[in-house]
């Protein structure tokens, strides 16, 4: 069982998300509940709950500031946000759980799974210092959570050359790192890099133009400065050239 804690200044919001849990999550028990960020922190503090869940936006502060004054963090956090603003993109790109509200119980019940599998204190750490880096430079994000099949990685997305698809992986490729394997589709990758620089040259294939070296028109090709030759595909082209030339 995890004993979770709900935050969230709106009680039909907490009443809510307390009833869509009795109803769709059997496995998690709500301990207690609190309305802004001086509440949740001295109710995390009496209770330590397992799971907290958390809003992003409160009268006298954000679940930010709640999670910075408790550092280290010994529970596991699924933020609840009612706006699809930058910080849901700097919890995709520190690969923590989000809900947004109205709460859909499919989404809930996902989480809640995703919570139930174990996580060290030392990876929670990483990915909520990868949001701290991300929240502070809300226009240029810095930091990107990896997992492959035995590891958890935080890594510069300046770092990342291209990233290469096969069905549902991804192999990133670094400027002066071994190549990391990742059971995510490209697609999630693009949507998640295509304002910070990367272009998707074809179905397998994002670059991160700060390592274009040139365009090769015989071979229609994208030459990078790794050496890595990229095919560049036809209905991409005029796309791409446009880019270019913009650069």
């Amino acid at each position: 069982m995890l004993r979770a804690i709900v935050i969230d200044d709106i009680s039909t919001m907490r009443a809510n998300t307390i009833e869509l849990l009795k109803k769709y999550c059997p496995t998690v028990v709500v301990i207690a509940e609190a309305d802004d960020v001086k509440s949740g922190m001295e109710t995390i503090r009496k209770f330590l709950p397992d799971l907290v869940f958390l809003d992003v936006e409160m009268p006298d502060g954000t679940g930010f500031n709640l999670l910075q004054q408790l550092k280290p963090i010994s529970f596991k956090v699924i933020f609840v946000s009612g706006h699809q603003d930058f910080a849901i993109r700097a919890f995709r790109f520190s690969a923590l759980d989000y809900l947004l509200k109205p709460i859909n119980p499919t989404d809930l019940i996902e989480a809640v799974k995703k919570a139930e599998e174990s996580v060290s204190r030392e990876i929670m750490d990483m990915k909520l210092s990868s949001l701290f880096t991300n929240m502070e430079r809300p226009k240029d994000l810095k930091k990107l959570i990896l997992r492959t099949s035995d590891k958890v990685y935080s890594v510069n997305v300046q770092d990342i050359v291209h990233c290469e698809g096969e069905g549902n992986y991804t192999t990133f490729h670094f400027i002066n790192a071994p190549k990391l394997v990742v059971s995510t589709n490209l697609k999630e990758y693009d949507q998640m890099l295509s304002t910070f620089g990367f272009f998707r040259t074809h179905q397998s294939h994002l670059i991160n133009f700060l390592y274009f070296d040139h365009y090769s028109k015989d071979t229609n090709s994208i030459r990078l400065k790794n050496k890595a030759v990229i095919p560049l595909a036809t209905r991409k082209k005029e796309e791409f050239l446009l880019l270019l030339n913009n650069l």
